[in-house]
């Protein structure tokens, strides 16, 4: 299963510039390494502290996550942005957060609705396409299997689905 870690750097005065060019380099180079899934950055929002950066990184699972924050290449990464900001803050995304990848995620309200928004189609789904094989199973191993393959659908294929398309409206400061 796919290990999502967000990371927070505040990088010292002066020194942004550099940062985000040798960030940009190293995320680039970390693709090198297998089991890295994907990386991006994250800036701030205009006016806001232009000195704090957020990074989303995607493994594809946690014996790749740790061979990468082991590997010879992350610790002379480290090192290096070590001179150029303060120390990073590491955050591993679970549940509901996982789906919703940001460094501040959508408030509980809007990740229930957007669930909610996946949950119920794929259910329908479930009920017409399996109901009829399950039927005669006892009830605790039916509904074992239909929230196995629940997990599954939404994991893999509808809420990377409905995160994309409702992106704007989750990720809308609500006071605007």
């Amino acid at each position: 299963m796919a290990i999502h870690v967000a990371i927070t750097r505040k990088i010292l005065p002066g020194k942004e510039e550099e940062f985000q060019e040798s960030l940009r380099n190293f995320l680039g180079q970390s693709f090198i390494q297998d089991g890295v899934h994907g990386a991006a950055i994250i800036r701030s929002f205009p006016g806001a502290d232009h000195n704090e950066i957020g990074i989303l990184r995607t493994f594809k699972d946690e014996n790749e996550r740790d061979a990468f924050y082991n590997s010879e290449q992350f610790t002379k990464w480290e090192a290096y942005a070590s001179t150029l900001a303060e120390p990073a803050v590491y955050r591993k995304l679970e549940g509901l957060e996982a789906w919703f990848r940001s460094p501040t995620p959508p408030p509980r309200w809007k990740m229930a609705i957007a669930t909610l928004c996946g949950v119920f189609p794929t259910s329908l789904f479930l009920y017409y396409a399996t109901g009829w094989l399950l039927k005669n199973l006892p009830v605790p191993l039916r509904l074992l299997t239909t929230a196995t393959l629940m997990v599954g659908i939404l994991t893999w294929v509808v809420m990377p689905m409905i995160t994309k398309m409702m992106k704007s409206w989750l990720t809308r400061n609500h006071r605007q």
